[in-house]
């Protein structure tokens, strides 16, 4: 019996795969407010940044009189289940040795959980605002009163409660400029392992 040559092929990918394991286990995708991109348009030597405000507005402020208003935790939360799917793709790419892929992923995941915490300043339940801030919002500003928050002075001023005259009004706490929500980004960096 004659035996049949054949031509065999093995190609060791292994090393390769390993390395791309190591690399992504070194990546972290964070979401925030970075403290280095995180000024304010026109801000003034002194001022507090986006960064800072993030903070407070995230936890309160009791000495400032101001109500934790968590918006980045809860809008990561929620988002949290399309962003995990896709860190599972970029772990699958990587086995696969798809290095570009799992890149792809991994900002994926990082634009899902962004725009979740952009999503909650937009429509998160927080406390509403004291007439006090509202009538102080166009200074920060530098414009004039929009009409919306005249609004809203004189339905509380009508006997109407803050929620409701907010509600009413169109106005949302967090949201004077945009300048905080755009603020909100991600980054994909090296982390420790």
């Amino acid at each position: 019996m004659a035996s049949d040559p054949r031509l065999v092929v093995i190609k060791d990918d292994v090393p390769a795969v390993v390395a791309a394991i190591n690399e992504l286990i070194q990546k972290e995708v964070l979401i925030g407010i970075p403290d280095s991109t995180a000024n304010r348009d026109e801000e003034e030597d002194g001022a507090m940044n986006n960064a800072t405000l993030g903070y407070i507005h995230e936890n309160g402020s009791p000495k400032a009189n101001i109500p934790a208003r968590p918006f980045l935790v809860p809008g990561v939360e929620k988002s949290e289940e399309p962003a995990v799917a896709r860190l599972k793709n970029a772990a699958k790419a990587t086995l696969s040795g798809d290095v570009h892929k799992a890149d792809k992923y991994l900002n994926d995941a990082g634009i899902i959980a962004m725009n979740g915490a952009r999503r909650e300043i937009q429509y998160g339940d927080f406390e509403p605002l004291k007439p006090s801030t509202i009538r102080n919002r166009h200074r920060q500003r530098g414009t004039k009163m929009r009409d919306n928050e005249r609004q809203y002075l004189e339905l509380v001023s009508q006997g109407m409660a803050p929620a409701d005259a907010q509600a009413a009004a169109g106005i949302r706490p967090l949201i004077n400029t945009a300048q905080l929500r755009n603020a909100i980004t991600y980054v994909i960096r090296k982390g420790k392992t």
